[in-house]
């Protein structure tokens, strides 16, 4: 895949990914009814949603932006462990595999992403090296 088309799908991916975060983050604090009914259905206490939706929010702007990559692949890892919780408490309530899929799907999508962000950044870091002058690559000293 060509560097200009993988960071076109990254980023187009990140940001439809974040949007809907975002919006579930917002939903979350504001206590939203069906997320309200869900908790309960799921056994949880609401209160967990005020937790969740500012961690989605956080999470979600952390992944678009560029400079912190230590942050970044944190935000990456908490909505893996956000979708895979929210998968095995939907089965381990009984809900049944279907009501398991959005947050598998969501999962692959997230898994995607990260793989299109490494390959983003190696695309950058090839650029940045063809870019680079002949005379850096040597010692600027003679002995």
């Amino acid at each position: 895949m060509k560097p200009r088309t993988t960071a076109r799908l990254y980023w187009g991916l990140t940001i439809l990914f974040c949007l809907m975060m975002l919006a579930d983050g917002v939903a979350g604090l504001l206590h939203e009814q069906n997320g309200v009914v869900a908790m309960k259905q799921l056994g949880y206490p609401v209160y967990i949603m005020d937790i969740t939706g500012a961690a989605k929010i956080l999470g979600a702007l952390a992944l678009l932006q560029n400079k912190y990559r230590a942050l970044k692949e944190w935000a990456y890892a908490g909505f893996a462990i956000d979708f895979v919780g929210a998968g095995a408490s939907v089965l381990f309530a009984g809900m049944g595999v279907a009501a398991a899929v959005p947050a598998a799907v969501m999962l692959a999508v997230l898994l995607g992403m990260y793989f299109l962000w490494k390959q983003y950044l190696a695309g950058r870091a090839r650029l940045a090296a063809a870019a680079a002058p002949a005379e850096a690559a040597s010692p600027a000293y003679a002995i």
